[in-house]
């Protein structure tokens, strides 16, 4: 046998050998994402997963290694429907496919119930657009947020109404979800604190798209504002059937009104400058132009225009990843502490939390509708 025909099979073991060395140096990295792909915020839902799929692809075509291997990440999405019962299934569906960390939920509702699990499986969890406080009060070293809470959030509202739109009476609706509740409880405390007095305290449910009834209970007592803590689902209906009743006062809400779909939903009964709303984040003048670039990318990428949160799920991806590099390993308990201490540069801002897993210097940004456009008023703090 000649020395060349030797050679081959050795030639042909040592590429197989090194390909087993290479395969050995890679990692599978699972991500979950929880969100309302179904229901009447699937909308929401699905901006926020968009969200994490971009930043998934982005970090698979980065080719990030942790502690020296390179990371294969993976997206596992699941639909909670904005369900509390449907997000804790969800939630140990994620715990028993072993995921690495958990992007999610998308409503307060789901995710305070879902952290019990993520928590008492030790998996990091970080919220996108959970707002309500008591996420963050209930002593779990795994919960983390990236958006400012309802106390920052209803309180800077209510204290807008009273301060700029002159407000001296106001009338409040939630819709008895624990987001809904919490932001309007905040609006209450935040407008009190001003003088301004609550003529009517109302309820509805977020699947309800008949309103006349609180309404015109509403309409009765002639308040200057009215305050909605609920979904843009619900908040569109609720507009038109306000102009129906020749009902004039302005009309406020949270992040959960906060979205560009919130122009469809009320049709003609939008006005211009007729609502005003805040999203729990924002960007100052000096990191504008990242987020545009991002919006840009996600409409090339997916032929739809950012909703609310898409921004902060993809920076939420990106934080649980670079702790994960600064410890060197994919394990929750190990890079668990570096998430707590992170500072990261976001694309929605600088990213870092306090004890409690708040971020820390939340920034909200207040938006009014002018030609059925969403348009910002101000960035605050």
């Amino acid at each position: 046998m000649s020395f060349k025909t030797k050679m081959i099979p050795l030639a042909g073991a040592l590429a197989f050998a090194f390909a087993g060395v290479a395969g050995a140096q890679e990692m599978v990295v699972k991500i979950g994402h929880v969100g309302p792909i179904s229901g009447p915020i699937a909308h929401l839902g699905k901006d926020n997963e968009n969200g994490a799929r971009m930043a998934i692809d982005d970090l698979n075509a980065k080719g990030v290694t942790i502690g020296g291997k390179k990371a294969k990440f993976e997206l596992l999405a699941e639909d909670d429907g904005a369900d509390p019962k449907q997000g804790t299934a969800a939630a140990q569906k994620l715990v028993d496919a072993k995921v690495n960390g958990v992007i999610g939920h998308l409503n307060s509702g789901t995710t305070i119930p879902a952290s019990k699990i993520y928590a008492d499986a030790g998996i990091p969890q970080i919220s996108p657009s959970a707002t309500n406080p008591k996420y963050t009060q209930q002593g779990f070293k795994t919960t983390f947020r990236v958006v400012a809470n309802d106390g920052q959030l209803g309180g800077t509202l209510g204290r807008y109404a009273a301060d700029k739109l002159k407000a001296k009476k106001v009338a409040v609706i939630d819709d008895r979800t624990a987001y809904g509740q919490g932001v309007a409880e905040e609006f209450m405390k935040g407008a009190k604190s001003k003088g301004v007095q609550v003529v009517a305290q109302q309820y509805t449910n977020d699947k309800a798209t008949d309103f006349n009834a609180i309404l015109t209970a509403i309409k009765a007592k002639s308040p200057d504002v009215i305050f909605f803590g609920g979904m843009d689902a619900v908040a569109g209906p609720m507009l038109r059937q306000m102009k129906a009743l020749g009902i004039n006062a302005k009309f406020m809400g949270g992040d959960g009104i906060c979205s560009e779909a919130l122009a469809q939903l009320a049709g003609d009964a939008l006005g211009d400058n007729h609502v005003v709303c805040a999203e729990a984040g924002g960007v100052q003048e000096s990191q504008k132009k990242g987020m545009e670039d991002f919006r840009a990318r996600y409409k090339q990428k997916f032929g739809t225009d950012v909703q609310i949160y898409a921004p902060y799920v993809y920076d939420a991806v990106m934080v649980m990843v670079e702790a994960m590099k600064k410890a060197g390993s994919a394990e929750p308990q190990k890079y668990l502490p570096e998430l707590a201490k992170i500072h990261y540069k976001g694309v929605t801002g600088d990213i870092a939390f306090d004890p409690k897993g708040d971020i820390k210097d939340g920034t909200l940004t207040l938006y009014t509708y002018k030609d059925g456009k969403r348009t910002q008023i101000a960035v605050v703090k």
